[in-house]
């Protein structure tokens, strides 16, 4: 597969309509409120659009921008650029050309994180944890849904009879816990951090790959029992399904928008989040408790996969339904850089993502949680797989 970059440079003193070229990709316009539109980029795969106020100086080292913009079916990206001075500022665009070939698909089910920086973290409500810091992330494909109760238990029936063992079996029909059981499109709970990590295992060698985790750093023998606090050392990171790390994690929740309270902007409402609703947040705008859409028939009040639109990267509940499994240790703050994986050790396992009984302020992209390794009551999870697999 080719992979041939696209770059533009444009003036926006430029008059709307005139075109700028290179090879088969054009800026098409720039329009007063923002709107940069381009073509000539590859169906399906996302660009990467840069913005910088000068072509002398240090400016190759300043440029801001988003990244992970989806390409539309007619070749075309609008992004929303806010600019004090937009007369003084110049864009490029990065993307597979539409000359190219098609990169290969995500795997059923997945959506593909592209690498690049992100802002991480924010400074809107003040917690003291989630301090603003860019960090590199490596591409990636994660599950466009939180692991459902039908998929937990086809992995798990497999894994059972190839020498694995877990805490909790989940709520499935049949287990200790289907009296939690919502369906087999709900998302699972009652699994604890070890248990997703072996899940993933077994995923992995069910699936005929290498395996990502091993009971020591020899990374000799596959993590299938008991309860074993791994290390960054137990982990092949290019192999196998995972756990996100933090860092992963809010990259693909945020979709490629950058420094807003949730997945799509910087209010929430019921009609976007399955959470508990109530008047302590100017940013919630639903007063109601219980989502009224889900909090019927049996206790755990959990939505369906896929029951809210995706965010930029094709990723549904990022924001609300089950709190979900990180790979990281809880570490304040944490680390920037590039693809950080948490601290040696920690208070815990990060959670990240809200839940349906929690509030708006917990759905947000950057609040984290955390809670022993050993306990799952309410969590959830979903899985990341490298390239290449």
């Amino acid at each position: 597969m080719k992979t041939k970059l696209q770059s533009l440079l444009i003036g926006l003193a430029l008059l709307a309509g005139v075109h700028q070229t290179l090879g088969q990709v054009v800026i098409h316009s720039f329009s007063q409120n923002g709107v940069l539109v381009c073509s000539g980029l590859q169906t399906g795969t996302v660009a990467t659009v840069q913005w910088a106020s000068s072509l002398s100086g240090p400016w190759q080292t300043n440029w801001a921008g988003l990244t992970g913009l989806a390409v539309s079916n007619n070749g075309t990206i609008t992004v929303s650029v806010p600019m004090t001075n937009p007369v003084s500022t110049f864009f490029r665009v990065f993307g597979v050309s539409a000359t190219d070939a098609t990169p290969p698909a995500a795997p059923s089910g997945m959506a593909l994180i592209p690498a690049g920086s992100f802002t991480m973290g924010d400074n809107w409500d003040g917690e003291s944890d989630a301090p603003v810091t860019s960090v590199y992330v490596s591409a990636f494909y994660l599950d466009q849904y939180d692991v459902t109760e039908a998929l937990w238990a086809q992995v798990y029936n497999w894994a059972i009879t190839h020498g694995y063992s877990f805490d909790n079996p989940g709520s499935v029909p049949g287990s200790v816990y289907s009296n939690y059981s919502k369906g087999p499109t709900y998302p699972v709970i009652i699994v604890d951090w070890y248990d997703t990590v072996k899940w993933c295992n077994a995923r992995s060698e069910m699936a005929g790959i290498v395996p990502a985790y091993y009971t020591s750093s020899a990374q000799t023998t596959v993590y299938r029992t008991g309860d074993i606090d791994l290390d960054t050392s137990c982990v092949k990171w290019s192999a196998g399904y995972r756990v996100p790390t933090e860092a992963e994690w809010e990259k693909a929740a945020r979709g490629g928008l950058s420094g807003q309270r949730f997945p799509w902007g910087n209010t929430i409402s019921e009609s976007q989040a399955n959470y508990f609703s109530h008047n302590g947040y100017g940013y919630d705008l639903s007063n109601t408790g219980y989502n009224p859409t889900f909090a019927t028939g049996n206790y755990p009040y959990t939505s369906p996969v896929g029951s809210f639109a995706p965010n930029g990267y094709g990723l549904y509940d990022m924001a609300g339904n089950v709190w979900q499994w990180c790979w990281d240790c809880y570490g304040t703050p944490y680390a920037g850089g590039n693809d950080p994986r948490g601290p040696v050790s920690g208070s815990g396992r990060v959670v990240r993502g809200g839940g349906w009984d929690g509030d708006a302020f917990g759905c947000r992209a950057a609040v984290r949680n955390r809670d022993w390794p050993d306990y799952g009551t309410s969590y959830g999870f979903r899985s990341v797989l490298p390239p290449g697999q």
